[in-house]
């Protein structure tokens, strides 16, 4: 019997494998270390991973770990960054050679890096994506404007002359000296802060910012703080200053404008300041020896970045702290459901005040309508404006200006018939019905159609009409009829106020916009409460809270005498009983922490985030349920599809718009994601489908 030969010859233990070897090229190589790894800035996710060139001997020298490279990039000259030089190459055949250094500085540093790859696998992103937010657009002019290393008077500021009288802004925290300690010995503790209301400028929350900034720069290492806004930035940025030195702080923010914005990310690179004061934009700062990240009302949304891969400040810096060895102080008026589950896990301390001294510092609630108020006020409960919040108003007009937060900007948001309540809608789209100005007539809120004022209801025939919502603009009007002759500051929208003095006005303004008042307010109401509870939002009372506390935290403290009832302070309205409403309990108790400790419970029992990863799909619908049923085979569970938005294009239709939510199941969220999107770009799809993990309920 013959035998039969083989086709292929089995592997045998003597045959060598593949050897790295160095790169062929046309052009002269550098002698030492002729190979590049370069992550290539390409938004397809399926070639997120470096790629080698081979680095010409006239680029030896500036073609550094760290610097921006232009690569020949399939049939393309792209934009990228330069990894690691190496001296042989794991690729067998033929490298191309690098085009060009675009700048010799060292944007991409080793921590910024390592930061980036932590944020992108905890996302399920690119590795790309994550750079771009790390890294701002090159400015030549900014490159020349900014002195090199050592040739500025910056670095760690001299400890005699920085070291003044110690605050004492900390010592109404039991565990606020401890951490001043560990920051200045060189420890990286990590803690949820919450901070007092009503303290005096000198006491507040950016004086104790600086004070952990100045004890973490005492010790030889930088800061990096993060604010939601502009306006957080201007009120941290002065104490940070005093407390440090100018020319230690940098401000970094994405409204600077590019040479601005470029200038003091080379300021801070460069080594010529040690601290950074910003927005989300600057959660990547490259600081060096990064010794403390702090991250201000850590629950604001604008900590999400809308842009891939959807990350939070919050997560940023706490990977960054984790990764660099650095303090971690997440801090607040409130505390978000994610920080208090890592409370509950002990990864952070808390850091409250005595409960002596919180009941000293919070201020008096009232809600409207509870108690004996009907008996004296029929209205109580059910009018915008009760009779318990006009009297506080008046009463804090005689002693200085007064806040109205209202819910929505605007001036009317929706009409509904005046006989039969049914809400008025577009003939031509179908949208809400609102008016932006009192001189402008009614029109669609979606497609700007007026409204027929002659145009019967379609349930009753009726042609009268009534207002469903007030924004803040004719919430302004309405009380400076009310209040005849007090001076009236409307603060939302496009007109944001930052500051009113101590003088008597009545300030309206949404949450988010109150204007600053050094002196405190001396009333604040809380108008329209149902709308912030009833938002359809799984942090609906979350964010509830922390708009509120974060108006009530303006008012100023009224001193009284042993035994005298505190005047009251704050007005809630539009709500029900404190007592059947947890986050109008947890106001009226100044008690944010037992609010989130109940919200985790009650998501623990129901597999809710933060407790399960969920990753949200939206685009159009047969893209999204062809993402959705790759995510559920690899190990993900649908909880259910349902329109996206509110705007014309969810209406049924090819081009409908939908939100598919899935739950994190014996499959990992990022690995999951991120085969989505790698073949999703391979097949080189068309529809533009958003994946996010751990969206902002909110958004």
């Amino acid at each position: 019997m013959s035998e039969q030969l083989e086709l292929v010859p089995a592997p045998s233990a003597a045959t060598p494998r593949r050897r790295a070897r160095t790169p062929a090229s046309d052009v002269p190589l550098a002698e030492e270390d002729p190979v590049a790894t370069v992550l290539v800035d390409t938004p397809l996710a399926h070639l997120d991973r470096p790629f080698e060139y081979a680095v010409p001997a006239e680029l030896a020298q500036s073609a550094r770990p760290g610097v921006r490279v232009r690569v020949r990039f399939a049939g393309r000259d792209h934009d990228g960054y330069l990894l690691t030089r190496t001296a042989t190459a794991e690729h067998s055949g033929r490298l191309a050679p690098l085009r060009t250094v675009v700048s010799p500085e060292p944007v991409l540093t080793p921590e910024v890096l390592a930061a980036a790859r932590a944020v992108a696998d905890h996302y399920g992103g690119t590795l790309a994506d994550t750079v771009r937010l790390a890294v701002p657009p090159r400015h030549a002019r900014a490159e020349r404007s900014v002195p090199p290393e050592g040739e500025s008077g910056g670095g760690a500021p001299d400890p005699a002359a920085v070291d003044r009288s110690p605050e004492q802004v900390w010592d109404a925290y039991p565990a606020g000296p401890a951490l001043l300690r560990r920051l200045r010995s060189g420890q990286a503790p990590a803690a949820s802060w919450l901070a007092l209301p009503g303290e005096a400028p000198e006491r507040d929350w950016p004086r104790a910012v600086a004070a952990a900034v100045r004890e973490t720069v005492l010790g030889g290492r930088g800061a990096l703080v993060v604010v939601p806004d502009r306006r957080d930035v201007d009120r941290v940025l002065g104490p940070v200053q005093e407390a440090v030195g100018p020319d230690e702080v940098v401000r970094l923010t994405a409204d600077l404008g590019p040479e601005a914005r470029y200038a003091a990310f080379l300021r801070v690179l460069r080594g010529h300041a040690g601290v950074v004061v910003g927005t989300r934009a600057s959660a990547f700062a490259p600081v060096r020896r990064l010794g403390l990240v702090v991250c201000w009302d850590e629950a604001d949304d604008l900590h999400q970045e809308p842009r891939a891969p959807y990350p939070h400040t919050r997560e940023v810096l706490r990977l960054r702290a984790r990764s660099e060895g650095a303090g971690l102080l997440l801090g607040g008026f409130t505390r978000s459901i994610v920080v208090q589950r890592w409370v509950q896990e002990e990864a952070i301390a808390p850091v409250t005040a005595g409960h002596a001294r919180l009941r000293e510092r919070a201020p008096r609630v009232v809600v409207a309508g509870e108690g004996h108020q009907e008996e004296r006020d029929a209205a109580a409960r059910t009018a915008r404006l009760p009779g318990v919040a006009v009297s506080a108003l008046r009463a804090g007009l005689e002693r200085g200006p007064v806040l109205v937060q209202v819910p929505r900007q605007g001036y009317v948001l929706g009409l509904a018939c005046q006989d039969c309540r049914t809400r008025l809608r577009c003939g031509v789209c179908h949208g809400p019905v609102g008016a932006g100005d009192r001189r402008e007539p009614a029109s669609c809120r979606w497609c700007g159609t007026e409204l027929d004022a002659q145009h019967p209801c379609e349930e009753c025939g009726s042609l009268r009409r009534r207002t469903t919502g007030v924004g803040e603009r004719r919430t302004a009007e309405e009380l400076g009829r009310a209040f005849p002759g007090i001076r009236v500051v409307s603060s939302g929208g496009d007109h944001v106020v930052d500051e009113v003095d101590d003088s008597s006005a009545l300030v309206v303004a949404t949450p988010g916009a109150e204007p600053w008042c050094a002196a405190g307010y001396a009333a604040v109401a809380l108008l329209d409460g149902w709308r912030l509870l009833e938002r359809a939002s799984l942090d609906a009372a979350q964010e509830a809270l922390r708009r509120w506390c974060g108006a009530s935290a303006l008012a100023r403290p009224v001193t009284r005498a042993p035994g005298q009832r505190r005047e009251v302070g704050v007005v809630l309205c539009g709500v029900p009983p404190h007592g059947s409403v947890p986050a109008v309990e947890a106001l009226v108790r100044w008690d944010p922490a037992w609010l989130a400790a109940r919200e985790l419970s009650d998501r623990a029992e129901l597999g809710l985030p933060p407790l399960v990863r969920h990753v949200e799909v939206t685009g159009p619908a047969g893209a999204v349920d062809q993402a959705g049923r790759a995510l559920v085979a690899a190990g993900m569970h649908l909880l259910g599809t349902l329109p996206a938005g509110d705007g014309p294009s969810s209406g049924a239709g090819p081009g409908q718009q939908v939100r598919a939510t899935l739950a994190q199941g014996r499959g990992r969220a990022p690995e999951a994601v991120r085969t989505v999107r790698a073949d999703r770009s391979a097949r080189k799809a068309q529809d533009v489908v958003r994946l996010r993990i751990d969206p902002d309920p909110g958004a």
